[in-house]
């Protein structure tokens, strides 16, 4: 097997995302912003929040079996932002309470682009 062959499979999607052909799959880091009226929710597991979290945030773990139960105590019309680590889980829970009926939820996707996006710090 040809070393250029694995190259060649690399630089043709490369090629693509860079012409706009192909979208990337993580969430653009734009500027969010955090009022006194959102509710930043991180749907991490514990042990992650604690670890480290955006300051202000709310903890409601998303692979919980009680999560539909946590969304349930907010106000479905005030404003959330949703992130996870990577943004796959903040994609499940915004979809869960979009359809709980809330209407202003925003996913920010994972931590380092949340706190990128809104400027809240990461605290312990």
């Amino acid at each position: 097997m040809s070393r250029t062959r694995p190259i060649r499979l690399l630089v043709i999607p490369l090629m693509l995302l860079a012409a706009g052909t192909v979208a990337a799959c993580a969430p653009a880091t734009t500027s969010i912003e955090v009022t006194t009226g959102t509710t930043v929710v991180d749907v991490r597991t514990p042990a992650e929040y604690q670890g480290g979290h955006l300051d202000g945030a709310v903890n409601l773990d998303v692979s919980a079996a009680d999560f539909e139960a946590g969304p349930a105590e907010f106000d479905p019309t005030a404003d959330y932002l949703v992130y996870c680590r990577s943004g796959n889980r903040s994609a499940r829970a915004v979809a869960l309470m979009e359809q709980a009926g809330f209407t202003s939820v925003h996913d920010a996707g994972g931590l380092s682009d949340a706190a990128t996006a809104t400027g809240l710090a990461v605290v312990d």
